[in-house]
């Protein structure tokens, strides 16, 4: 049997990366990967170290420049890199120690950068060592010093270049390792404009210049070779340039700016709600992006949940109790800066803020202002809540359809208990019959084609969906048997190929309560399924209210005019005129039922139907509006329409 053999293991296999070797060995560590992606983050090290000089308010300008060979410079105007002998290193300039020295810099306490993106000293170092060639120059007090590198290492003296007209600053030009990253990687001139743009947008106070070499551009980019990069306005100006001329929820974007209770640090944000519901949350800290959000998100989100919330408790709106913060946050295109003093992040990339303390500051400084914004716009604020609540609808309807297509997989979807369904399998000259009340189904019951007639009979009213909230209409179940039988879901996730009936009919007595039933089911069907009745499936069944006999000759009026039309051409000659009002349809017997409801022969149906799109605004407007005086939850605007329609009405049946 053959032995395996085992190789020894000392101390002499115990390996020791000095220098920058480490970030050589394992770029991933330190800049996400070694991939082109990467290659642009060490631009993304240097554009934030200038960023950090500017807010503290030390450079006015920044240029980022891209050359034809690949070399990528960044230049500032701050105090510029110590050049004198660091005090811990023999014969070594500060400046040799930051190129060369993992964790050395001046952001590890508060004494020279208040707030800063560059945290774990690192960044420099890092460029430097994945770089085949740099040059670092320096201007410190109108002196020019110069020194070079290669591969983390210098290759030569740090050296003055002589008095300058230039007061102070920082310039570093690198050219990328591409035995690191790929000898196919390029910088792409729109990543670096993108990014260099974005900068200045965070910092109203700065002037980015921006410059490429001509024949790296594309046309399809769209960036220029040269441009100046300033914007007074700061995210104000970005979100405009985001937004373009996309109609929004709310006329005025909610824009502003505050301290952190006095903690150091400040927050500014701009968010609007697009029309289109379409849109994106970004987020900064120290001007470092922060794609996967993180502690300050969280406090904007929290801010926003709550205020939209309590003002929803003060106008008297009940629905706002299943909002989240991704509903009233997810539709909006937003921008949030924070800046605070030493902040933790995920990660040298720096892509989540975790500092646990910001939530709770963010989420009182923007809360503040969010409650003003509310209370001076309180149209926009209507507009924001209801849409926002839509959305979370929307969000609780996607749920419950995932929770029945759950169930569907191992057992088959149970039809409402009460529903009488049709034998035929495709919809195609179905149709559903939606009565009140089970005496009534059981006429209807009688009275159907077995083949393509449906019958649900529903209990009594059903619930007045403009006025109940999301947790009510949840739990209704009389709501739940209807979309359930109908089997194409609600609002946004209506699905018209799964409608199980070509048309849905509104089937109730003739009387005040038939009526009132009829427009309960109609505000539903108006609120949860537009597209059905905008598809046209949707009908009114017109029974008569009167049963007209004289001897052989019957005859059926739908109401009192229609009884009385009757009567006079009709029946005018000799014979006993029998009389009879229906009580409701369950006391009409199934053959008289089928003969004036039901059979398509005979039976009179009205289509339901919405203002087309190509009709006037203001009548699709007054579509809503009408919906909401009548059965939305403020009883004064009911009152109001009686009033300024009372004197219209010549009968009443009460």
């Amino acid at each position: 049997m053959a032995t395996r053999k085992t190789r020894s293991y000392s101390a002499r296999d115990i390996e020791v990366l000095e220098g920058l070797e480490p970030v050589r060995r394992r770029p991933a560590m330190y800049i996400g990967g070694s991939d082109e992606r990467a290659m642009h983050h060490l631009a993304a090290e240097l554009l934030d170290n200038a960023m950090d000089e500017a807010v503290a308010g030390h450079a006015t300008w920044i240029d980022i420049e891209l050359a034809g060979n690949g070399t990528v410079t960044v230049r500032d105007n701050g105090r510029g890199i110590p050049v004198d002998p660091h005090p811990k290193f023999k014969n070594i300039s500060a400046l040799e120690v930051v190129m060369t020295t993992l964790h050395s810099g001046g952001k590890f306490d508060n004494k020279v950068y208040e707030t800063s993106g560059g945290l774990h000293g690192v960044g420099l170092s890092v460029v430097n060592a994945l770089s085949d060639k740099l040059t670092v120059e320096v201007i410190r007090e109108k002196e020019l010093w110069v020194q070079e590198y290669a591969r983390g290492k210098a290759t030569g003296k740090l050296k003055s270049k002589g008095k300058v007209r230039a007061k102070s600053g920082t310039a570093v030009h690198f050219h990328p390792d591409l035995d690191i990253f790929g000898a196919k990687s390029r910088f792409r001139p729109a990543l670096l404009y993108r990014m260099a743009r974005s900068k200045a947008y965070l910092y109203k106070g700065v002037e980015i210049r921006w410059k490429c070499d001509a024949t790296l551009l594309n046309d399809d980019d769209e960036v220029p070779a040269q441009a100046v990069l300033h914007f007074p306005g700061g995210l104000m100006d970005y979100l405009t340039s985001r937004l373009e001329d996309r109609p929004t929820i709310t006329p005025q974007p909610f824009v502003g700016e505050g301290s952190l209770n006095g903690k150091g640090g400040r927050v500014e944000w701009a968010i609007a709600w697009p029309d289109d519901g379409e849109g994106s949350l970004t987020s900064y800290c120290n001007t470092v992006p922060t794609p996967e959000g993180g502690t300050h998100e969280a406090g904007l989100r929290g801010a926003l949940l709550r205020g939209l919330k309590e003002y929803a408790t003060r106008t008297g709106n009940k629905k706002a109790a299943v909002l989240t913060g991704d509903d009233v946050a997810g539709g909006s295109w937003g921008l949030l800066s924070a800046f605070i003093p030493n902040p933790e992040f995920q990660g040298q990339t720096k892509e989540k803020l975790t500092t646990p303390s910001v939530t709770r500051l963010v989420e009182a400084t923007i809360k503040d202002h969010f409650d003003h914004y509310l209370s001076g716009h309180p149209e926009a604020a209507n507009a924001l809540l209801e849409r926002v609540i839509e959305r979370a609808e929307d969000r609780l309807r996607r749920r419950q359809d995932k929770d029945t297509a759950r169930k569907t997989a191992t057992r088959k979807l149970r039809l409402p208990g009460k529903l009488s369904d049709c034998t035929q399998s495709s919809a195609s000259g179905t149709e559903i019959f939606l009565v009140e009340g089970d005496s009534a189904g059981g006429s209807a019951k009688q009275a159907r084609n077995r083949n393509t007639q449906a019958i649900l009979p529903l209990r009594g009213k059903i619930l007045n969906v403009a006025s109940a909230t999301a947790e009510k209409q949840r739990a209704n179940q009389e709501l739940a048997d209807l979309i359930q039988a109908l089997g194409c879901g609600t609002g946004a996730s209506y699905d018209e190929s799964k409608l199980r009936y070509e048309r849905v009919i509104i089937m109730t007595d003739a009387d005040v309560d038939g009526a009132h039933i009829a427009s309960l089911l109609m505000t539903f069907f108006y609120r949860e399924m537009p597209k059905l009745i905008d598809g046209g499936h949707l009908y009114l069944g017109m029974p008569p209210l009167f049963r007209i006999t004289q001897g052989a000759t019957t005859m059926y009026a739908m109401d009192d005019k229609h009884r009385e039309a009757l009567m006079k051409e009709h029946f005018t000659g000799r014979g006993k005129i029998d009389i009879s009002r229906f009580k409701g349809l369950g006391e009409m017997p199934a053959s008289q039922l089928k003969e004036t409801a039901m059979d398509p022969a005979k039976r009179t149906l009205v289509r339901v139907t919405i203002p087309a799109a190509d009709a006037a605004a203001k009548d699709i407007k007054s579509t809503a509006t009408l919906v909401e005086d009548l059965m939305g939850r403020k009883p004064e605007r009911r009152l109001a329409f009686i009033q300024k329609n009372a004197h219209t009405v010549a009968d009443l049946d009460v």
